[in-house]
C-alpha cells in the first residue's frame, strides 16, 4: 500500500516538472504576443498620423499626435511625434503651441540632431504671431505693435545662429531677423513720436539715441537723427542739436527734414507758423495740436515691408529620423511619404 502512494507520488511529481516548461514557454509567448500588439497598434496610429499631414488636417493630427506621445513616451517614433507637433501647431496657426512645443523638445533634447529644426519654427511662430492673423490680406504695419513677440522672434533666431550657425535653417533666420531689427529700430521712432505729442522730449531724445547706438545701417537711422535734432532743440540744447543736425545732413542729404542748403527745418517752428493765425484768432486759448513727427520709409525703404518667402525654399516640414530608418524595418517616413508633405508645405 505504501508502496502504491509512493509510486503515484512520483508520478505527480514527474508530471509537473514536464509541465512547467510549457507554462514558461507559454508565458513568453505571451509577453511576445503583448509587445507584437504595441508595435502594430504604434504603426497603425502612426500610419494615422501620416495620413493627416498628407491631407493637412491639423486638428486630427494635433489629436492623435497627443494620443500616440501619451500611449508610446519611449516608442520608437516619439522624438518624431514631437517634432511633428511643433510643425502641426505652426501650421494650424496656433502659434502659442508651436512655440511651447518647440521649447519643450528643446528643453527635452538639446543635443537632437534636429533640434536646430525646433528653434526655427519658434522664431518663425514668434513672427508670423507678431504680423496678425490677416496681415497677408490687409497690410498691417507691425512696427506699432508691441514688440514683445518681435524680440522673442529675434532672439530665438540668434540662439539659432549662434549654436547651429551650418543649419539649413540659418540662412533664412538671417533675413528674417534683418526685417526684425528694422521694425524694431521703428518702433522706437514711432515711441518717440508718441513723447513729442506728450511733449516729453527728454524720453524721445532717448529713443533715437537708443537707435543710434543699438541699430546701426537700419532705415530708421536718419528719422533718429531727426528725432535727437528736433529733441535737444526742444531741450534747449542747442549744441547737441546742432551735432545731430550735422550728422543727419552729412549721412542723409535727402531726409524731407532738411531744407535745399542742408539745414534742418525745425518742426516745432513750422508748427507754431502754420498755427498762427488759428492762435492770434483766438487771443491764444487755442494752439492746433501737431507735434513733431517723422517717418521718412517713404525714401528709406517700403513702410510696409515684410519678408514672406523662404529663403532657397525652406522647408518648414519637419526633418525626417534617419536614424530610425536605418534601424526600423517598418520605417512610416519613406522617401515618398516625405515628398508629399514637404510639396504640400511648399505649395503655401
Amino acid at each position: 500500500m505504501r508502496f502504491s502512494a509512493l509510486l503515484i507520488l512520483s508520478s505527480l511529481l514527474i508530471s509537473a516538472c514536464s509541465w512547467m516548461p510549457f507554462v514558461d514557454s507559454e508565458e513568453e509567448q505571451a509577453e511576445a504576443t503583448e509587445e507584437e500588439a504595441m508595435q502594430l497598434s504604434e504603426q497603425r496610429l502612426r500610419d494615422k498620423i501620416r495620413a493627416n499631414l498628407n491631407a493637412r488636417n491639423w486638428s486630427d493630427a494635433i489629436t492623435n499626435l497627443n494620443a500616440f506621445e501619451a500611449q508610446f513616451p519611449f516608442g520608437n517614433y516619439a522624438d518624431q511625434a514631437q517634432l511633428e507637433l511643433i510643425y502641426v501647431y505652426h501650421e494650424s496657426t496656433d502659434y502659442e503651441g508651436a512655440m511651447a512645443s518647440a521649447d519643450r523638445f528643446i528643453r527635452l533634447h538639446p543635443r537632437h540632431p534636429s533640434v536646430d529644426y525646433a528653434y526655427y519654427i519658434k522664431g518663425l511662430s514668434a513672427t508670423l504671431q507678431n504680423q496678425g492673423l490677416f496681415s497677408n490680406r490687409s497690410p498691417v504695419d507691425t512696427s506699432k505693435r508691441d514688440p514683445g513677440s518681435a524680440r522673442a522672434a529675434f532672439a530665438t533666431f540668434s540662439e539659432l545662429i549662434n549654436h547651429y550657425p551650418n543649419s539649413p535653417y540659418a540662412a533664412d533666420a538671417r533675413q528674417r531677423m534683418l526685417s526684425l531689427r528694422n521694425e524694431l529700430a521703428r518702433h522706437e521712432i514711432h515711441a518717440a513720436n508718441y513723447y513729442f505729442k506728450r511733449e516729453a522730449y527728454l524720453a524721445a531724445a532717448n529713443r533715437g539715441r537708443y537707435v543710434i547706438e543699438n541699430f546701426q545701417q537700419t532705415p530708421a537711422v536718419p528719422d533718429a537723427l531727426a528725432v535727437m535734432t528736433e529733441a535737444y532743440y526742444l531741450l534747449g540744447l542747442q549744441d547737441l542739436a546742432t551735432e545731430a543736425a550735422q550728422a543727419l545732413a552729412l549721412n542723409y542729404p535727402q531726409h524731407p527734414s532738411l531744407d535745399e542748403q542742408g539745414e534742418f527745418l525745425y518742426e516745432s517752428e513750422r508748427t507754431i507758423n502754420k498755427g498762427d493765425w488759428i492762435r492770434r484768432l483766438t487771443f491764444g486759448y487755442y494752439t492746433p495740436e501737431n507735434p513733431p513727427f517723422f517717418d521718412s520709409r517713404e525714401i528709406y525703404n517700403n513702410p510696409l515691408e515684410k519678408i514672406h518667402a523662404k529663403v532657397d525654399d525652406v522647408s518648414i516640414a519637419p526633418p525626417e529620423d534617419k536614424s530610425l530608418l536605418n534601424k526600423m524595418t517598418f520605417g512610416v517616413f519613406g522617401p515618398n511619404d516625405d515628398e508629399s508633405v514637404d510639396s504640400a508645405s511648399s505649395q503655401e
